[in-house]
């Protein structure tokens, strides 16, 4: 039995091409202001945290890959109930993370590096559940990086430091997390 199916080649080409233009100009295509201001300081903090310009485009790179991918696959209906169930817990939980780092910039002395770390990586685990079957071994990996990225409890203790230039970023992160929020971004 022959399984082409034009819908399918269609939606990879759409998704490969896609992957390819993760820039910063395909950013604003896709993102909106408040979303693109949260990421440009995560690249920064990034940059700073890793002391590489190149590390930091990578992680952002692969955050936007992914979620023009999952915005694809949305589109293109192409996610069962099952996946939109999981979808709709990972948005679920990525929403109260927000509020959580929000409340950890707010109040001091109540950040706590292990519930965000693990908050980040039951996201990944929802997130993998999610769009499982319908990306590459290589959207997975990129998936891993970023959340590991994101999730190392060093980094996430140096960006809740007191210490410049950590302590700028975070703050217009934090703003930008909860404009998202009120807007229902997240």
């Amino acid at each position: 039995m022959d399984t082409f199916s034009t819908k399918s080649l269609a939606l990879q080409a759409q998704k490969k091409v896609l992957s390819k233009m993760a820039s910063k100009a395909m950013v604003a295509v896709f993102v909106d202001n408040t979303s693109s201001e949260v990421l440009d300081e995560l690249y920064q903090a990034t940059k700073e945290f890793t002391r590489s310009r190149k590390e930091a485009q990578r992680v952002v790179k692969n955050l936007v890959k992914v979620a023009v991918k999952l915005a694809v696959l949305l589109r293109a209906d192409q996610l069962d109930s099952n996946e939109l169930a999981q979808l709709q817990r990972f948005r679920g939980r990525v929403r109260s993370l927000a509020m959580t780092a929000l409340s950890f910039h707010q109040v001091d002395f109540t950040f706590d590096r292990r519930v965000l770390a693990t908050g980040l990586l039951e996201c990944r685990d929802l997130l993998h559940q999610a769009i499982g079957p319908h990306l590459t071994a290589k959207s997975h990996g990129r998936i891993n990086h970023i959340f590991s990225h994101f999730a190392n409890g060093d980094f996430l203790a140096a960006l809740y430091s007191p210490a410049e230039p950590y302590r700028s970023h975070l703050c217009r992160i934090c703003d930008g997390l909860g404009r998202m929020l009120d807007e229902g971004g997240i």
